[in-house]
C-alpha cells in the first residue's frame, strides 16, 4: 500500500530533519518495525538508528522490511510478520526528465508535501504525526510493547493526550481437552494481498 511518510530527527529549533518513506507508512506497520528495532538491532542507541534510517540514505526509503528486527526474539519477530521476511529496500536506477542525478528527498516541517504520516525519533520515543491533521503528534515511548495495536484513523493522533494504542491480547490459557476437528480456518491476509 502506498501510504507515504517519513522518518526524522527533532532539530534544536523545534522542528525536524528526515528522509521520505514511499510505502506502507501506516502506524501499525512502521510503529512494530521502529519500537522493535530500537530495542533490538540498535540496543538503544538511537543514534546509530537515526544514522542508519535518514543519514545513510542516497535518495528516499522504497519500504522499510524486516531486516529492521534482526536481533529480535523469534516469537516476536513471528507475531509481527505472521513468518514473512522482506528488505528495507532504497529506489535503484532513478532517472529524472532532465537527466540531472535524482535529488535526496529530505522532509522538514516545510516540505510534507503528499506525505501523510510522520515518525520523529526523539530520546523518550517515537512522535507520530497525522499530516492530514496535525503538524504535530502524541509521542510513543520507546518501552511501549511493540504488538500493541497501534490505530491507523488519522483522527486519533491530536498531538495532546495519550498516544491510541492498546496492549497486545494475552493469549487464552491452553486447554489439555482434545479440540473438537472443524473446517479450515482461512489464513491471515498476507502482506502481499495488503499492498
Amino acid at each position: 500500500m502506498t501510504t507515504r511518510s517519513f522518518i526524522a530527527r527533532p532539530t534544536e529549533a523545534g522542528g525536524y530533519d528526515g528522509i521520505h518513506v514511499h510505502q506502507d507508512g501506516l502506524p501499525s506497520n512502521h510503529l512494530p518495525l521502529l519500537l522493535t528495532a530500537y530495542r533490538y538491532r540498535f540496543n538503544g542507541d538511537l543514534d546509530a538508528m537515526s544514522r542508519h534510517l535518514i543519514d545513510d540514505v542516497t535518495i528516499r526509503w522504497d519500504e522499510l522490511g524486516t531486516d529492521l528486527l534482526h536481533h529480535a526474539p523469534k516469537e516476536l519477530a513471528l507475531a509481527l510478520t505472521g513468518g514473512e521476511t522482506w528488505p528495507s529496500s532504497q529506489p535503484k536506477n532513478l532517472c529524472t526528465l532532465d537527466g540531472s542525478p535524482p535529488r535526496r528527498m529530505t522532509v522538514t516541517p516545510e516540505a510534507t508535501d503528499e506525505l501523510e504520516w510522520g515518525y520523529v525519533l526523539h530520546p523518550h520515543g517515537i512522535e507520530v504525526i497525522s499530516l492530514d491533521e496535525q503538524q504535530r503528534g502524541p509521542v510513543v515511548g520507546w518501552a511501549t510493547d511493540p504488538l500493541s495495536h497501534f490505530s491507523d484513523h488519522p483522527a486519533m493522533w491530536p498531538p495532546t493526550g495519550p498516544a491510541p494504542g492498546r496492549p497486545p491480547r494475552t493469549p487464552p490459557k491452553q486447554s489439555t481437552a482434545p479440540v473438537a476437528k472443524s473446517g479450515s480456518v482461512p489464513a491471515s491476509p498476507s502482506r502481499t494481498a495488503r499492498r
